[in-house]
């Protein structure tokens, strides 16, 4: 994908984002002129992606504000938070939703400033985390580059690009800076059901970048590494907990203890911002329950019967114990990530 679209942004007033449930067959925006749109936009996963999802939540108290009728100060504030709690609402487990809001919040909380003042802190703030967004991205790309070598075949799992950020990625910005600096990589993508992020998403991103990818059914995996032809993972992360334990996409404890069985590296991608300094360990973190009908069906055709039970949860725990590393923004973190991470804390 070419590094200057974006994923999402502000554009006349308005929120533009990529609709992705019409990749690959249709690049197509999808416009949100009130916080409700947005939430609707989150919830159907017209926008997705731990990164992309907070920057839509800024994104989503800027329209707020600015539809706010309000009757005074108190008033504007008051229907603001509503706003901000009816957001964080939108989906329970990627972090970086609330962290945005909170950041957002935490600027117009207690100012001084007027009703049309707070507006703009508001879009300048939100703006400013889809700015910084992209350029953490970058760095988390550089930053992984020291542990790939000239020749990998990598896995990764969901997708992790400019479709689930604002631009470049986490894991896949990872892979897009190793193509860079050292070209005779290979990337097999996991088609992650149920949802098909890997076979939609990252498959048509890295077809645009022109990196050499193989997809796999995702039960293929293991198999490709007994016969050594996979020897390192990336993935990205939803959320993660002060011991270093990982929640991402659904299918990711599975992969981690392949590749440990296999003594393959298993890296994670992700902003400072994904750390939750609040949770102790992977156990802790809300698992997200999905619509049953992401596993009965796909692109819109029954492939079950009907009248089943489905359990349909959007993630897994990664043990952090089963991770390499951890690549942020500002380093490669490495176990015992109690002490690594916490060590990040006032960065």
């Amino acid at each position: 994908m070419n590094d200057i679209r974006r994923t999402i942004k502000w554009e006349d007033n308005k929120v533009v984002m990529i609709d992705q449930r019409k990749l690959p067959h249709k690049l197509e925006m999808l416009t949100c002129t009130s916080h409700y749109e947005v939430i609707e936009a989150i919830k159907n996963m017209a926008i997705r992606g731990a990164p992309a999802l907070g920057v839509a939540a800024a994104f989503g108290m800027a329209l707020a504000a600015r539809n706010i009728k309000p009757k005074n100060k108190a008033d504007f504030l008051a229907k603001l938070k509503e706003a901000k709690d009816e957001l964080s609402n939108s989906r329970p487990t990627a972090i970086n939703l609330f962290w945005a809001l909170d950041e957002i919040w935490n600027e117009v909380a207690n100012s001084q400033e007027t009703i049309d003042s707070l507006r703009e802190i508001i879009l300048d703030k939100a703006n400013l985390l889809a700015e910084q967004d992209i350029k953490t991205n970058y760095l988390i790309g550089e930053n992984g580059v020291s542990l790939f070598n000239d020749g990998d075949t990598i896995l990764t799992h969901c997708n992790t690009g400019s479709l689930a950020t604002v631009s470049y990625g986490t894991a896949l910005g990872v892979i897009r800076s190793v193509y860079k600096k050292k070209k005779n990589i290979r990337v097999y993508v996991n088609e992650t059901r149920p949802v098909l992020q890997g076979a939609r998403l990252t498959a048509w991103e890295l077809k645009d970048d022109k990196i050499p990818f193989t997809l796999i059914c995702d039960s293929t995996a293991g198999f490709l590494m007994y016969q050594k032809k996979i020897n390192k993972v990336v993935v990205g992360a939803d959320r993660i907990a002060v011991n270093g334990d990982v929640v991402n996409k659904i299918g990711s404890y599975s992969i981690s203890v392949l590749a440990k069985t296999h003594n393959i590296p298993f890296f994670v991608a992700a902003p400072l911002s994904t750390i939750d300094f609040a949770i102790a360990s992977g156990i802790d973190i809300p698992i997200e329950q999905r619509d049953p009908r992401e596993v009965t069906f796909i692109m819109n055709k029954k492939i079950a019967p009907d009248h089943i039970e489905v359990y349909n949860p959007a993630f897994d725990i990664i043990p952090h114990e089963n991770i390499t590393a951890i690549i942020t923004e500002h380093g490669v973190l490495v176990p015992p990530y109690e002490k690594t991470l916490k060590s990040f804390l006032s960065k």
